[in-house]
């Protein structure tokens, strides 16, 4: 390209990202240095650093029209503003406000810096749910905005910084005059016409535009559609190539699942596979006959029966001659895995071809506490190929460990796995690559799996099986409530069964005024629960006493078991049937999920308390009334992913260029589904990318080596 052609071609996100913010008008040393404390360095940062609302002057609700009970975003000028401290020493922070139409309160609780902000004239756009107060409309907490004098429309609302000082107007002014110079270049788009044109998007520099400036919010949608598009698509091209790559260059080992060994293993089973496990096995025993590696996530809610699933994944590999690996986080759950494998597995015989005749079936349990002697001929029979199915933690990747004919892994609650422990495992297998499947029973939404796992092939098991029971679930927060709980303690160990009481630290903290595992063991032993046999579980006791524990505990030997979140993941005790959960809103919602899936494994009725305290306002924490409204765990994975927004899909150490700003994992399953399809078309003829050379750059320009390795592997 000549130099002249260079300097008129449209402007590439390369250009942008080679432009200083401080090019621009009104951005001096002090405002360079503010901007750079917030992330934004260059043209390009600015401009995508996008409104995260639009204020619509002609249709927006006036103080008139506010209804209680409801949300609503209202623009206002504030009267006046005072503090004071409320009884129990908390900060009160109340302004009136009002426009011509009427005037309303708000009320900010431990934000003293709100009297400093909310200056008298000042003119300020208000988020939030309207309640009635003395006869009087009042928001608490609400999203403030300080719009400044901006005219026009439509008014965008960018992310504004007290400490930076820095203001939506002054943004949306640095903005304005950098699509102004940027006009008669003109913005390049690299997104192919025919797939623009199938999905009816407009062009990229429309979109720029339309984004930051709307004449209309038809336009800003149509803009931000777009613009979360090439997010999207940006993402699977990494996620799609980094697939294609694994597939090119990987040789696996062709599978069977149709056998005799797994015909026998499902005959034996004491009940009947549930429609969604012979969907899944279906779809897994397609990937296991293909020579290219298996890599699928196996997503099912608690008691879903995800063990069957993989178990008939390994013994696929046994009936080919190969061996089979189950990895899971801790030996706790290693040793409940491998006494679960055994007893569905017991008496089963693997069918033999050769001068031998059958054998029994071997599985055994490699974890760090097996040593000596012990250690060695265990290793030895791996290594021989004696031993058909081998399940362990960590301990399984460690130098020593050698496989003779590695073919199917199963890596259980995958997200506490590193990448780099997944990618030793597969380094154990020699020249084929052996097939994966990840479990999880953290359900995930479907859009997030599309995204954050899009270069795994997804299976999920949205079935429970039969005999489960479901289990009913209560909130106690009035002290009548809270004793009620431990009176339904007491009545089920009367019974015959036994109860589990979560608490959320070891120690008690002074920051924190949450029980901890230590004083509740010790208040409960003396107070609601006193003469029943109470033990203690928490991760600072060593792993000999931990066991111990459990082991009378699964035993029957203890009515309850005092414990942190150390149970959260796959403690299988069918006799507890109660579980009381204190300070429940300290918890997330998959967290609450899962430890209340401790209980309901058997067949008898089971019931969970999750103790919580309401806000200062009365309300019980969003997250607790979720768990007690539904037990799918697919529908509090959604409700999860609203609560908390959206958070960030890269590496969590660090939110980069590449993240997500627009588009939407809760909002955009359509925009998700389009670019992933856009994605295999792209690559598919065109796998490095060489005819599309600003796509390919912008790859290289967004995504770090780390981010590309984390989105193919998370």
């Amino acid at each position: 390209m000549s130099e002249t052609a260079a300097v008129t071609a449209p402007l590439t996100l390369r250009d942008f990202a080679d432009i200083g913010v401080a090019t621009l008008k009104g951005v001096g040393p002090v405002k360079a240095k503010a901007l750079h404390s917030i992330g934004i360095d260059t043209v390009l940062d600015l401009l995508s650093t996008y409104p995260r609302r639009w204020v619509d002057r002609t249709n927006e609700a006036r103080v008139a029209d506010l209804r209680v009970g409801e949300e609503a975003l209202v623009l206002v000028t504030v009267r006046r503003v005072s503090s004071r401290r409320t009884r129990n020493r908390r900060s009160l922070v109340e302004a009136v406000v009002g426009d011509g139409t009427g005037r309303m309160q708000i009320t900010f609780f431990n934000q003293p810096w709100r009297e400093r902000q909310l200056t008298p004239d000042l003119n300020v756009a208000l988020f939030g749910k309207v309640d009635e107060f003395r006869g009087g409309l009042q928001m608490t907490n609400p999203i403030v905005d300080l719009i400044g004098d901006r005219t026009g429309r439509i008014v965008p609302i960018y992310p504004q910084s007290e400490k930076a000082q820095i203001n939506t107007w002054e943004i949306a002014a640095w903005v304005e005059e950098a699509l102004r110079r940027s006009a008669p270049r003109g913005i390049s788009d690299p997104v192919p016409a025919s797939i623009r044109e199938r999905h009816d998007l407009v062009g990229r520099g429309e979109a720029l535009h339309d984004i930051h400036l709307p004449d209309a919010m038809a336009v800003k949608h149509r803009a931000r559609r777009r613009l979360a598009f090439d997010e999207l698509l940006r993402v699977q091209l990494v996620l799609v190539r980094r697939k294609r790559e694994i597939e090119a260059n990987s040789v696996g080992i062709s599978h069977h699942v149709e056998g005799e060994l797994v015909r026998r293993f499902h005959t034996a089973l004491p009940y009947e596979l549930t429609g969604a496990q012979r969907r899944v096995i279906g779809e897994i025993a397609a990937d296991l006959v293909s020579t290219q590696p298996m890599h699928r996530l196996l997503q099912g809610d608690v008691g879903s029966g995800k063990t069957v699933v993989a178990l008939t994944a390994l013994l696929a590999a046994v009936q080919t001659g190969a061996q089979g690996a189950l990895m899971a986080p801790t030996e706790v759950l290693a040793e409940q895995h491998f006494a679960g494998v055994r007893a569905l597995v017991e008496g089963l015989r693997v069918p033999a071809d050769n001068l031998f005749g059958e054998r029994q079936l071997r599985v055994e349990l490699l974890t760090n506490r097996v040593t000596g002697a012990a250690r060695k001929e265990l290793l030895a029979d791996l290594a021989s190929g004696e031993i058909d199915i081998v399940i362990g933690t960590h301990a399984l990747i460690q130098g020593a460990v050698g496989f003779h004919r590695l073919g199917v892994v199963v890596v259980d609650e995958q997200h506490r796995f590193g990448v780099e422990q997944r990618a030793a495992l597969r380094d154990k297998a020699g020249a084929a690559v052996p097939d994966v499947l990840v479990m999880t029973a953290t359900p995930i939404p479907r859009t997030a799996a599309m995204t954050v796992y899009g270069d795994l092939d997804v299976s999920v098991l949205d079935e429970l099986p039969p005999g489960r029971t479901p289990i009913k679930t209560s909130i106690a927060s009035a002290p009548l409530e809270v004793e009620g709980a431990w009176a339904d303690v007491r009545e089920e160990v009367a019974a015959g069964r036994q109860a589990y009481v979560v608490c959320p630290l070891i120690e008690e903290s002074e920051k924190l005024e949450v029980a901890s595992a230590v004083e509740t063991y010790e208040e409960l032993q003396g107070g609601h629960l006193y003469g029943l046999r109470l033990g203690l579980l928490h991760g600072r006791m060593a792993s000999a006493d931990k066991d111990d524990v459990m082991g009378q505990f699964r035993r029957g030997e203890l009515d309850v078991l005092v414990a942190t979140t150390v149970i959260e993941v796959g403690v299988d005790v069918p006799n507890a049937t109660v579980m009381v959960i204190l300070d429940a809103e300290r918890f997330g919602i998959a967290q609450l999920h899962q430890l209340r899936g401790r209980v309901g494994r058997g067949a008898a009725e089971s019931r969970c308390w999750l103790l919580s305290t309401p806000d200062e306002d009365g309300t019980i924490s969003a997250r607790v009334e979720a768990i007690k409204s539904t037990t799918d765990g697919f529908e509090l994975a959604e409700i999860d992913l609203h609560l908390r927004g959206e958070g960030t899909i890269m590496n969590s150490a660090q939110k980069g260029r590449s993240d997500l700003r627009l588009a939407s994992l809760r909002h955009d399953e359509e925009l998700i589904r389009l670019a992933r399809e856009a994605a295999f078309e792209i690559v598919d003829a065109d796998p490095d990318l060489s005819g599309h050379p600003e796509l390919a750059d912008e790859l290289e320009l967004l995504f770090t080596e780390q981010d590309a390795e984390f989105l193919a592997s998370s």
